[in-house]
């Protein structure tokens, strides 16, 4: 398990692009075989990539986390971004197609992944919520954006305070129109959450534009398909594409609103 420690917007002052990608930037998530983990100290998140190839995978409780199993006090997301699979969570399998979403509660000891190409997101748990499934059609759909803005998406919300129920963890899946390749535009920031964007559903060869950084000093990572960006509570996120594609967005920290964000006019961008 890699870990990053927490930064503040102060320090990308005169910053390389290969410390952008290093602090930022998770770029090999999904490796054939194994369960890869990234430990971040902004809000305390840990990401991931569950590839499981012949055998079944199990998610390993790593050193950092001083914990006896992973899920003693977290809380998981996983969102299949791959073929079919199925996870089985102490004795019980859930099958997940591609954009489909299981949440997994504090307290789960052991959780086995099989097929399929699963997107993991942890956040720090204080409750137990109950370990549930739900399909793009259980999620909540809102269409967003147009093709004028060259944004026309749908936001598929799964884990929030009116869908799934966490303890911390806000997460969905948005999926843009062909021909649309922005995304959340106009930007924010969450002054309050850390979020984190997987990028996925990128044909090979096409890049996303990620933007970052304060509103006034915005930054870039040129971000490939199946990579992640983490974006400190005081950091915009949004991105151009190449290609239309898909994303995962999560969010953890100290309320679950999802309306409790800064917006930023396009003007006000630097």
């Amino acid at each position: 398990m890699e870990v990053r420690h927490a930064t503040a917007p102060d320090q990308i002052t005169g910053a390389t692009t290969d410390w952008l990608r290093r602090r930022f930037l998770v770029e090999q998530i999904f490796v054939p075989g194994e369960v890869r983990l990234l430990y971040s100290h902004e809000d305390r998140i840990v990401v991931g990539g569950a590839l499981p190839d012949d055998e079944p995978l199990r998610l390993h409780c790593p050193d950092p986390l001083r914990s006896e199993y992973f899920l003693e006090r977290r809380e998981l997301g996983v969102v299949n971004i791959g073929e079919p699979g199925t996870v089985t969570v102490d004795g019980t399998a859930y099958p997940l197609a591609a954009k489909e979403c299981l949440y997994v509660g504090r307290g789960a000891r052991e959780v086995v992944f099989e097929g399929g190409a699963f997107y993991l997101v942890s956040t720090p748990a204080h409750a137990t919520l109950p370990t549930t499934a739900a399909t793009l059609e259980d999620a909540e759909p809102v269409r967003l954006g147009g093709r004028d803005g060259s944004n026309d998406r749908t936001i598929y919300k799964y884990v929030h305070a009116k869908g799934i129920r966490s303890c911390q963890l806000v997460l969905g899946v948005t999926v843009l129109e062909p021909g649309s390749m922005w995304n959340t535009m106009p930007c924010h920031t969450h002054e309050r959450r850390t979020e984190v964007y997987l990028y996925f559903d990128l044909p090979p060869g096409e890049r996303v534009i990620h933007l970052m950084g304060r509103p006034d000093e915005t930054r870039n990572l040129v971000v490939a398909d199946r990579q992640a960006v983490v974006s400190p509570c005081w950091s915009v996120h949004c991105g151009f594409g190449t290609r239309s594609y898909s994303f995962v967005w999560a969010m953890g920290g100290e309320n679950q609103a999802f309306e409790d964000m800064e917006q930023v006019e396009i003007g006000e961008l630097r």
